[in-house]
């Protein structure tokens, strides 16, 4: 299996650390709002990693963390006149949620950054100790220059720090790369708690290292997210681990591309930044959504419109009105290989080649009309369509009553009648397939 690792800038021979065990750590959400579908195309493409790791025969820890302390937090909730922990939780609850009508596979853990204060504390102790940050009006900050390493991630080269200088925002560009903040001193009408450097709250980088030390331990095979967390916040994930333990923290960064929405970066002044919701709103299945994602290479940037996705439906009802003829026997015929082993030799070669989705794709509609049921349940162990979960149709009496007229009809040769008995189907809510062992019957 091979994935293309951001620090190295190629694709390498994976294997983990110990046996058939992979330590996992993906960047979960901050839930100050509702996930847009950008976010949703990172975990995804985190769910899809997963599948191929565990077809690969390896058995995944994922942790995914969730931030419920940050700038854009206090801000909205100071505006929503709730504190933050009113503020956060139906957002909290609409990601997993979220992940659910994605049929994403659940986290092995997903910490709160409130929960894990003392941790956090600890670690800045211990970089504090070692002369990696230090103290400054009630505040703690991590000390770039101390740090040989800084900037190997995101390329930034040494002379672009700006030694000495402190940014206390927790996002921000290459352009204010300098020290930043472990530990913010309170602020009035802010949450705080208690800590050796007196009462404030966690920087939002510093999560990241410490509950991921506490969960996998001081070594992570994987590190995962988009590629708008290079820089700063997966930078300063390796500054401050590394810093702390002096072992490398990542052997692999796999980042995620943008995604576009009708062509330009998602903005709320353009008003293209949709969530799931409004995916639903409209109509659609968020299976369609994750379909339209598996089209592209995650490292590839993808453009979200309406008519893709409408594509990415149609396509997707396909594919499950096949799998229900699969399972209506004896109304069709099965194909005669029940293991289609060429098919999924080369899907897999496919997908085990840095997440090659929209090449395994191709491969599955190349030989989709002489797939069995087993195969195309195979392969959606890894894209996740959830089609085992398919049913039968029960074709009320009197649908069945008319399709049995229809087919005397047919057999009279009575043509118009045949279209009319189509028609009254139709309004019943049913269509008909007619195949070579008669007529299927399919909801519209």
């Amino acid at each position: 299996m091979k994935l293309y690792n951001v620090l190295s800038r190629k694709k390498e021979s994976f294997r983990p650390q110990k046996s058939k065990a992979v330590k996992v750590y993906a960047c979960g959400p901050t839930v100050y709002n509702f996930a847009h579908i950008g976010n949703l195309r990172t975990y995804v493409f985190e769910d899809l990693m997963r599948r191929v790791l565990e077809r690969a025969g390896f058995k995944v820890r994922l942790v995914m963390n969730i931030t419920d302390v940050e700038d854009k937090i206090i801000r909205d909730a100071r505006s929503a006149g709730k504190n933050i922990f009113e503020f956060i939780k139906p957002y909290e609850e609409a990601f997993l949620g979220d992940l659910k009508l994605l049929n994403i596979k659940p986290a092995w853990k997903y910490p709160r950054a409130t929960a894990h204060i003392k941790e956090m504390t600890s670690l800045i102790r211990k970089l504090v100790k070692k002369g990696l940050a230090y103290e400054s009006g009630g505040s703690v900050y991590f000390d770039v220059s101390k740090f040989k390493k800084y900037g190997r991630l995101s390329r930034l080269q040494k002379r672009e720090l700006k030694i000495g200088a402190r940014v206390d925002v927790d996002e921000y560009s290459k352009g204010d790369a300098e020290d930043f903040a472990l530990w913010k001193k309170a602020r009035p009408g802010e949450p705080s708690w208690d800590s050796p450097f007196g009462k404030g709250r966690p920087g939002w980088h510093i999560e990241c290292s410490a509950m991921s030390m506490k969960y996998l331990g001081p070594a992570l095979d994987i590190h995962a997210g988009g590629v708008d967390l290079i820089f700063p916040h997966h930078e300063n994930e390796i500054a401050q681990s590394e810093g702390a333990t002096g072992k490398k923290f990542a052997r692999f960064f796999i980042e995620g591309e943008h995604l576009l929405a009708e062509g330009q970066k998602m903005s709320k002044s353009l008003g293209n930044v949709f969530t799931l919701r409004d995916i639903e709103k409209r109509g659609f299945d968020p299976l369609a959504f994750r379909y339209l994602l598996l089209t592209a290479h995650y490292r590839s940037k993808l453009n979200f419109t309406w008519e893709s996705l409408e594509a990415a439906g149609s396509v997707l009802e396909r594919v499950r009105n096949r799998v229900v003829e699969l399972k209506q026997q004896p109304n069709v015929v099965r194909p005669p290989r029940s293991n289609n082993e060429v098919f999924r030799r080369e899907f897999e070669k496919k997908v085990m080649d840095d997440l090659n989705s929209p090449g395994a794709l191709a491969v599955f509609w190349k030989n989709f009309g002489r797939l069995s049921l087993a195969d195309i349940l195979w392969a959606d162990k890894i894209l996740g369509l959830n089609l085992e979960t398919l049913k039968l149709l029960t074709v009320p009496a009197g649908v069945k009553k008319l399709i049995k007229e229809r087919e005397e009809a047919r057999k009279n040769k009575d043509w118009r009648k045949a279209d009319q008995i189509r028609a009254e189907i139709a309004k019943l809510g049913w269509s008909l397939e007619d195949t070579p062992k008669g007529p299927l019957a399919k909801i519209r």
